[in-house]
């Protein structure tokens, strides 16, 4: 039974809930092929420097076969980088992959203080548009705050070798949020009625208890290969949410780790991110 509902149009490219950095950007390159020893690339305003590093193993999860001739690539980001540049950056890295012509790659990033709007985001939800700059973008949604503080992950997959199962590969991201979110003892769970993943905040029995939202997902499909993927909330502004209504829910409220007492870093976010994706894909 999946968690959550995901409408499947049948086309290419298709809609789902659930260019390099700029020139001040750090970019880490981790590439990972499954049984062998790789290189940890690190470049630094064009200065790079390799070394064995990381070995990765192949393994099996519940929403897709890693072979041992698959390359991951990661990219880690430490400096906030504009929506245009990330974007162009996967539209090019998505046509790459279908081609067979790049890995699959996620990459680790924030942006800048910024408002997107998904397919389904309604004009009404937009509650300050002055604010912060606005981007109308292609992944499934609604309107969704990003800034720093809050880590990205944008996940470009070939579904094609993972059985052509969308729905999978949302269920997939709900788990590697909440397997991340473990690691720092965080309960986090999905809801039926609304994406992204969810803590209590209270005991249940509590009148005053609620639930938070500190991760959401949009995702895009194109020519069975994914885009754009989930965020974090490790330690963003919370008030910078008000200016929306964050993925169309009114009723509930948004948090993050250093809201909930966790004082976790954004390497050790990266970390737990990079350790549970092989337990889940």
């Amino acid at each position: 039974m999946w968690r959550t509902s995901v409408k499947w149009c049948g086309r290419e490219d298709s809609n789902f809930h659930g260019i390099a950095p700029t020139a001040t950007s750090t970019l880490r390159v981790y590439q990972f092929r499954h049984d062998r020893k790789i290189l940890y690339n690190v470049t630094v305003r064009g200065n790079t420097k390799c070394r064995p590093e990381y070995q990765a193993r192949a393994s099996t999860g519940k929403h897709g076969k890693m072979t041992e001739n698959q390359d991951i690539e990661w990219k880690i980001s430490d400096f906030p980088v504009s929506y245009p540049d990330a974007l162009a950056f996967m539209e090019a890295r998505v046509d790459e992959i279908h081609k067979a012509n790049a890995p699959e790659t996620i990459w680790l990033l924030e942006h800048p203080a910024l408002y997107t709007a998904g397919t389904s985001a309604e004009p009404s939800e937009l509650l300050d548009g002055n604010r912060f700059p606005v981007f109308q973008t292609g992944r499934g949604g609604r309107y969704t705050y990003h800034g720093p503080g809050q880590r990205i992950a944008y996940v470009m997959l070939d579904l094609k070798k993972r059985n052509n199962d969308v729905r999978a590969f949302v269920h997939g991201l709900e788990d590697w949020v909440i397997r991340t979110l473990a690691t720092f003892n965080v309960i986090g769970e999905v809801r039926g009625d609304r994406v992204g993943i969810w803590v209590r905040r209270g005991a249940p029995d509590n009148p005053k208890s609620r639930e938070d939202k500190i991760a959401a997902i949009g995702v895009r499909v194109r020519r069975w290969v994914t885009f754009h993927g989930l965020a974090i909330n490790l330690d963003p502004d919370l008030e910078h949410f008000s200016g929306i209504v964050p993925c169309g829910i009114e009723e509930h409220g948004v948090t993050s780790l250093w809201d909930m007492g966790i004082t976790a870093t954004t390497p050790e976010l990266d970390s737990a991110l990079m350790a549970t994706f092989k337990e889940v894909f």
